[in-house]
């Protein structure tokens, strides 16, 4: 038995055909959903990137005890389980948060690993004569740009990066896609592996060449140099010009992923790895594109077009399944045990997420409801209709990081954060290590202060206008206290949001 996981950041899934969209040009994911199950009701789980990741290796949430960082000494990693007994297990990625501070314990967990450079503010590039000194069409950008020298120095890393990505041969998707194919080229025939191919593509910035947006021809093209393709995790200060070009450019990167896509199946029906290869294409969250006057994700509650994600799964042993759609709700950490059963072995002990088999063969549920959050922030959960973000009722109350890897995203936690750290008792998932409890600072994500919010999905899908429905209200609360009791939630945690312990 062999899996494939193709793995994109920030694809939205209201703008691929397959899930309605009737002017974006995905003829591959069409072809996908053609051979494999479409997931309806598929939802994150932490948020964003390597809260997802640490889910997608352990199935069990990360948003309750830590915000981003690595793997952690007690946490199980299903490419390394699966290394461990014997299945080959190899990632590629231009993902660069993998090979920062945060994301470190990541990569190694896997038998081998293929980094492809350039994305974002990877800091690849070393040519100290170019400076970003260009504006953008975006007024939240310029702000920060002006009175922050690092966000200046970030932008000026992509502008180096950028000189070195003209062709599209040179583009990291592209480069990580030519290893991934270049890995099945070599093992086809080779059985038991698992293989990653994992690409940043098409989180911000829409970096694409003319061939790409040509694709879709509009008449609102800015002149001059002002950048037009890195949109700020803030309100909507532009006008509708700006916000159409934006999702326009978006779209040319998410057909730039379609097309790299294509070349997957294509080696899927040269090797005829769809008798015994199991293929799953994800993502890790959405993203706004001016929706609810907003820009990016975690500055604001994660409404569906962030937290509703598209999910494909082929499963070989259930090749009747072709071209069939699922209702019922699955979210990130059903992946871990998803590929576990598939290769025969046995769930961790301290696994949340449930195989998807019996959803793919039977249409059996494995959930009634799914939460999902950032860390510090409303806690969110849905039962496939009412979606409620419940805000913490008492913010005052000090929460932690509970970790015994003190990284943020780009830096060791510093000196002072360390000062008068606790230890924790063991939580029942930590295999009797005690943590480091210390201070959090200010959330990445933190939305507590848009209050609580409840929205009917059945006759709103959009959630464009809350509603008030005190029973709906009081279920949802009851399952946001189940899973933080399930998942061993921290005591403060629960005063901090106005529930009980159960």
């Amino acid at each position: 038995m062999k899996a494939i996981m193709v793995m994109y950041d920030s694809l939205i899934r209201d703008l691929l055909e397959p899930y309605g969209c009737d002017w974006t040009k995905t003829p591959n994911f069409k072809r996908l959903a053609e051979r494999s199950v479409k997931f309806d009701q598929c939802y994150v789980g932490s948020m964003p990137c390597m809260p997802a990741r640490r889910e997608l290796h352990t199935g069990r949430a990360n948003f309750l005890h830590r915000s981003w960082g690595p793997l952690e000494p007690y946490d199980d990693s299903v490419p390394e389980i699966l290394k461990k007994a014997g299945i080959y297990t190899h990632l590629v990625s231009d993902h660069q948060h993998y090979w920062e501070d945060g994301g470190c314990t990541y990569h190694t967990r896997y038998s081998s690993w293929d980094a492809s450079r350039g994305q974002e503010g990877d800091p690849w590039q070393a040519d100290l004569n170019v400076k970003f000194d260009r504006t953008t069409v975006f007024n939240a950008t310029n702000q920060i740009l002006e009175r922050v020298p690092l966000y200046r120095n970030w932008y000026s890393i992509d502008e180096r990066n950028r000189r070195y990505m003209d062709a599209e041969e040179k583009t990291p998707q592209a480069v990580t896609f030519k290893g991934g194919l270049q890995f099945i080229d070599q093992n086809h025939d080779v059985d038991n592996w698992f293989l990653q191919v994992e690409t940043f593509d098409p989180h911000g910035p829409f970096y694409v060449l003319k061939d790409d947006r040509d694709l879709y021809p509009h008449p609102h093209e800015f002149v001059g140099d002002a950048m037009d393709d890195w949109p700020p995790y803030a309100k909507v200060s532009e006008d509708e010009k700006t916000v159409e070009h934006v999702r326009y450019v978006y779209a040319a990167l998410m057909s730039k992923c379609d097309r790299y896509l294509g070349k997957i199946l294509d080696k899927m029906d040269e090797y005829g790895l769809w008798e015994d290869t199991m293929l799953i294409v994800n993502t890790d969250h959405g993203f706004l594109l001016g929706e609810h006057g907003w820009w990016g994700k975690t500055a604001m509650p994660m409404w569906h077009e962030i937290s509703h994600t598209p999910l494909f799964v082929y499963d070989p042993r259930f090749k009747e399944t072709a071209g069939q759609t699922r209702q019922e709700l699955v979210q990130t950490v059903d992946i871990a045990a998803t590929l576990l059963e598939f290769f025969g072995l046995p769930l961790t002990k301290d696994m949340e997420g449930r195989p998807l088999r019996q959803v793919i063969e039977s249409h059996e549920p494995i959930r009634d409801y799914a939460v999902f959050g950032y860390y510090g922030s409303q806690i969110d959960v849905t039962d496939g209709r009412y979606v409620y973000m419940h805000a913490a009722e008492h913010p005052e109350v000090q929460n932690y990081e509970y970790t015994l890897m003190p990284t943020h995203m780009r830096q060791m936690f510093q000196p002072e954060e360390l000062q008068n750290i606790q230890l924790s008792e063991p939580f029942s998932f930590t295999k009797g290590m005690r943590l480091m409890k210390i201070k959090a600072g200010k959330s990445m994500g933190d939305t507590n202060s848009f209050g609580s919010m409840l929205y009917d999905r059945g006759t709103d899908p959009k959630e464009t206008v809350l509603i008030e429905d005190p029973e709906v209200t009081e279920r949802m609360k009851g399952y946001i206290a189940e899973f933080m009791t399930e998942n061993d939630a921290p005591e403060e945690l629960f005063e901090r949001y106005g529930l009980k312990k159960l």
